[in-house]
């Protein structure tokens, strides 16, 4: 069955109430998004974009063919390594932060367009909007029930149906597992 969101309303869906103010967090003073960075947020972000891209792999690449070039000319003494190595070693060091911060800003813009997506479905649940700040036990606590909610609704036929195990025990949504 395909559902098709109904929009006629004069009043705002729960998703618009809910988001009214968090795009007057996005700025600061009518500045746009963009222009309101600090100055570490700019130059993170420009490194992450230099950082990933094929001009960058080959600058390494070339200094990494430089440095072994480099390694009879100084007969591969150990200022030679150390250089090498001490040059790795803190380049290593800044990209897991800056990997760090790039996977977390995405993974917090995923989540709340997901967010987004659940508040604005009609009949949805919104149980798991802030799933995310779980721990780890009741993470693995909630998958359980909802393989046990899978299991009792016979694979989840109805997306209209209960988004509880406690509603399909009490609506009677529930098959019993085949032996």
């Amino acid at each position: 069955m395909v559902r098709t969101p109904i929009r006629a309303q004069s009043s705002p869906s729960i998703s618009e109430q809910s988001m009214s103010g968090a795009f007057d967090v996005m700025t600061t003073r009518g500045q746009s998004p963009s222009r309101s960075k600090g100055l570490f947020e700019r130059i993170a972000q420009a490194a992450t974009q230099w950082a990933g891209n094929s001009g960058a792999f080959l600058i390494a690449l070339s200094l990494m063919i430089a440095w072994l070039i480099a390694g009879p000319i100084f007969g591969f003494s150990s200022t030679w390594q150390w250089v090498a190595n001490t040059t790795t070693t803190m380049m290593t060091f800044l990209m897991v932060f800056l990997i760090q911060r790039s996977q977390k800003k995405e993974s917090l813009s995923i989540q709340l367009k997901l967010n987004e997506i659940v508040a604005a479905l009609e009949g949805a649940s919104n149980r798991l909007i802030d799933v995310e700040r779980l721990s780890e036990a009741d993470l693995a606590r909630l998958h359980k029930r909802y393989q046990e909610l899978s299991v009792l609704t016979g694979g989840g036929v109805s997306l209209q149906g209960s988004h509880s195990v406690e509603d399909a025990k009490q609506f009677g949504n529930v098959e019993k597992p085949a032996d």
